[in-house]
């Protein structure tokens, strides 16, 4: 299990201005599906994570437990989805790329490669939990849990002010279920994760934010069987997000469409027209 206190704050290129940017498209690079989402088109990608059309479930995969594994087959991947979305030129596009709020350096850097090889003009990298909260979390700015419920991973979020103050990561997910047992690893992977954040937390946050009632996000949050167990072993209620498969993606998109609008907004270069 993996954890971070006092993590990382707003990636400063959000804020940038992307002059000459007119199109965009975000990414939520999962283990099992990327999603794609488009302006004014919303999801318009949902493959399984597979590098090759060919491939069988779980073989030629090139992303495993949130890492890049096979960054040529992942490239192909990438490339197939950005053809169908932007087409050729992507000289005037922006791509918002999510990945785990404790995912390596290792894989933020090799993501980043493969996205820029791409051809557009920025690349906004963006931790999931922050993209969940953009499309589903409350708007107060107070301290907020994100349960991210995924396929080989699960993570635990703590925002505050929109900040990840603390997160712990677990390569625990809905593929390691035994469709004929209940769900008690993942179950209790979350609940553990929580009550190490309590323990640490010196100012509160994590009281308040259990109050408020955690976020879940991921494929895991639409199964009952697992909410309804968070929900009584925490004894708190839980605020699954709607259709929380794509809460990732349409949270990028939601950050996509707020660049794209400061890129309208920002006054044209000299001698530029817009």
């Amino acid at each position: 299990m993996r954890s971070l206190h006092d993590g990382p704050r707003i990636d400063p290129s959000i804020h940038r201005e992307y002059r000459g940017v007119t199109r965009g498209l975000a990414l939520d690079l999962g283990s099992s599906r990327t999603r794609a989402w488009l302006p004014g088109h919303g999801v318009i990608a949902d493959p399984g994570t597979c590098g090759d059309p060919g491939a069988g479930p779980g073989h030629g995969r090139p992303v495993r437990r949130g890492c890049i594994v096979d960054p040529v087959s992942c490239g192909r991947m990438l490339g197939r989805i950005a053809e169908r979305a932007l087409g050729a030129d992507r000289t005037d596009t922006v791509i918002v790329l999510s990945h785990p709020v404790l995912a390596g350096s290792e894989h933020r850097a090799v993501a980043r490669e493969l996205i820029a090889a791409l051809g557009p003009i920025g690349v906004i990298a963006l931790d999931s939990a922050r993209a969940a909260a953009a499309c589903a979390g409350p708007r107060d700015g107070g301290p907020l849990l994100v349960v991210d419920l995924g396929a080989e991973l699960t993570e635990v979020t703590l925002l505050v002010d929109g900040l990840v103050r603390d997160a712990r990561q677990a390569e625990t997910g809905l593929s390691d279920l035994d469709p004929c047992e209940p769900p008690t690893a993942v179950v209790r992977t979350v609940l553990d994760m929580v009550m190490a954040m309590w323990q640490q937390d010196r100012h509160g946050a994590v009281l308040g934010a259990l109050r408020k009632g955690p976020l879940l996000a991921g494929g895991g949050a639409a199964r009952l069987d697992i909410t309804d167990r968070i929900a009584v072993r925490l004894g708190v209620p839980v605020r699954p997000a709607e259709d929380p498969a794509t809460t990732v993606v349409r949270g990028a998109g939601l950050i996509l469409d707020s660049v794209l609008r400061r890129a309208d907004a920002a006054p044209a270069l000299p001698g530029r027209q817009r």
